[in-house]
């Protein structure tokens, strides 16, 4: 029970993201969130709305993994430690924040996923 909150919490999160690079990048929250200028927002756009797919890709893995019940623990497992390698790249080439927004609720899903919580 506890994972399945977790997950479902992890796949809000990159539903955000997603929506925050896909839709809101070049506006005032997405250059707020992520700290970019009009210019560099506005430059990279297509870039980020690539990114924010990919996001949708885990949100999508990880729902399916919590549509399938017990019977997805190993599709949850994968997405999970998908999101994690994500967070842990995030966090040594773009920022450290990444690890504690994007990896650290992973690992966390991740463990209690393991230990059946």
């Amino acid at each position: 029970m506890l994972a399945n909150i977790l997950i479902a919490l992890v796949a809000l999160l990159h539903a955000g993201f997603m929506y925050l690079e896909m839709i809101a990048w070049d506006r005032a929250l997405g250059r707020k969130v992520f700290r970019t200028t009009p210019e560099f927002s506005a430059a990279s756009k297509a870039l980020a709305a690539n990114q924010g797919l990919y996001n949708g890709f885990l949100v999508a893995g990880l729902v399916w993994g919590l549509w399938l019940g017990q019977d997805g623990f190993a599709v949850k497992a994968f997405f999970l430690a998908c999101v994690v390698v994500a967070g842990l790249f995030g966090a040594a080439t773009v920022s450290r924040r990444i690890l504690y927004v994007q990896a650290l609720p992973a690992v966390a899903a991740l463990v209690a996923l393991w230990a059946g919580w």
